[in-house]
């Protein structure tokens, strides 16, 4: 999921994107000196466990660098809740094909708890937009380029690995594997599989995170309800996206509407009242009933999203990416463009010290990929959080917050951010303005609660 709700991070760390129509690169670096050659005629073995965007983009990465690569998926039809958005940048950057976007957003709507509605989307380039992707066609697509890569893709579930008896020895991944039929729902035969390292990218109920003894983390519950709506309101969400925000809808996140191929999907999610969620989730269809009216529920997903990163993401040749690893912004709920971009810095990362799969990797390789990761992208994590606190935290503080939003700067700076994924230079006495009107907002929400609180008492 996504939102604007990085508006007044101004310029977060959105950086590092490549130029567009840039590739994943095949990198050639020097191993460490310390990292032995394999033996002649073997390459370096990964298993990549998960077959989402982050699983997806690491196994290519991973196959095309001369890594021999088992991508390990157990249920090849999944479909995630997520609200699917991706920025524009990811279009370009992992060259995807134009018909995976099922709708090009130029228009989000934000709606306060009083029902007040903002427009966004007032700056974007006519060429400028927002993807809607939908999970199982994303991931699908992602899993078939890593295959025409040359990774070999397995239906199976991820058990349990063994660790290496001795220095740069294997570890032993343990599954069930799937004929297809199944599609990772029952049965299954048991096998298991030598590689010199793993990369789990099973989600924020990670397996191999529990493996390695990644620790745990705090995470949200997301509920969301594909519906199909008549044609005349699916016009309505041609180039649309409304987000709802509200003690309503949820006491720490928002509600949304975001538009697909021939549906809408409808959700919300909470850290915090995990176990209200369907009341939730009835409130955010409530706030749009007039919209989606005549609609009819085709299907009903839920999924944990993990709030932070984990303590641990890497133990000796086994690392972490995408939700597995926590790499999911408070705040916005964004996760889909850095699951993607971990999967392929931590494959780039393998590739480089294994010396295009002729040599063993070791832990200080892994490493790297997350110090570059949290170089690039730990400030956004941070700025984030601190706005989940700020503007979340009442429903008077929500009405502030959709109040600036209507700021033509502030909607140029997220969207440039958001979009591009690169730092957006700020303008200095637009900043100051910002800076202004925000304390004003802030002023206008405290005293806006205290009055409410007057009335209730």
């Amino acid at each position: 999921m996504t939102s604007l709700s990085s508006a007044v991070a101004l310029p977060s760390s959105c950086r590092g994107a490549r130029p567009a129509g840039g590739r994943a690169r095949l990198l050639v670096a020097r191993a460490a000196a310390s990292s032995p050659k394999l033996p002649s005629g073997r390459r370096l073995r990964v298993a990549v466990v998960g077959g989402g965007p982050a699983g997806g983009a690491a196994a290519e990465a991973l196959a095309k660098g001369g890594v021999e690569t088992v991508l390990i998926e157990r249920k090849m039809d999944n479909c995630k809740p997520c609200g699917g958005a991706i920025p524009l940048c990811m279009v370009s950057e992992f060259d995807l094909p134009l018909d995976l976007v099922d709708r090009k957003v130029r228009k989000m709507k934000m709606i306060s708890p009083s029902n007040v509605a903002v427009d966004i989307g007032r700056t974007l380039a006519p060429h400028e937009y927002i993807g809607m992707v939908r999970r199982e066609v994303l991931d699908a697509y992602l899993r078939s380029r890593a295959q025409n890569a040359g990774a070999e893709v397995v239906n199976g579930l991820f058990l349990r690995y063994d660790a290496p008896k001795e220095p740069n020895g294997t570890y032993v991944v343990h599954y069930n594997h799937y004929d297809g039929s199944s599609n990772g729902k029952v049965g299954g035969e048991k096998r298991s599989l030598e590689v010199d390292a793993i990369v789990g990218a099973d989600g924020a109920n990670s397996r191999v995170a529990k493996e390695m003894g990644a620790g745990d983390y705090e995470y949200a519950i997301a509920f969301q309800e594909r519906v199909k709506i008549p044609d005349a309101k699916m016009a309505y969400y041609e180039e649309r996206a409304e987000m709802y925000v509200g003690d309503d809808v949820s006491p720490d996140f928002y509600g949304w509407v975001f538009p697909k191929c021939d549906h809408v999907a409808v959700g919300t999610g909470t850290v915090t009242h995990k176990a209200d969620i369907k009341k939730f989730q009835a409130a955010t269809r409530l706030r749009a009933k007039d919209k989606i009216k005549g609609g009819k529920i085709i299907r009903v997903e839920a999924h944990p999203i993990p709030e932070h990163p984990r303590p641990k993401r890497v133990s000796g040749r086994v690392t972490l990416v995408g939700d597995a690893a926590g790499y999911v912004t408070k705040c916005s709920g964004e996760g889909i463009y850095f699951a993607a971009k971990s999967g392929r810095m931590c494959a780039e990362a393998i590739v480089a010290g294994s010396a295009n799969g002729t040599r063993m990797v070791e832990e200080s390789d892994l490493r790297k990929y997350l110090a570059e990761f949290d170089r690039l992208y730990w400030p956004t994590y941070k700025v984030l959080d601190i706005l989940q606190k700020v503007f979340y935290r009442s429903n008077a503080a929500r009405e502030a917050f959709v109040e600036m939003c209507a700021d033509d700067y502030v909607q140029k700076m997220t969207f440039d951010s958001y979009l591009y994924k690169r730092v957006v230079p700020g303008n200095p006495l637009d900043d100051i303005k910002l800076a202004v009107n925000t304390i004003g907002s802030l002023v206008r929400a405290t005293a806006l609660r205290r009055e409410m609180e007057k009335v209730t008492l």
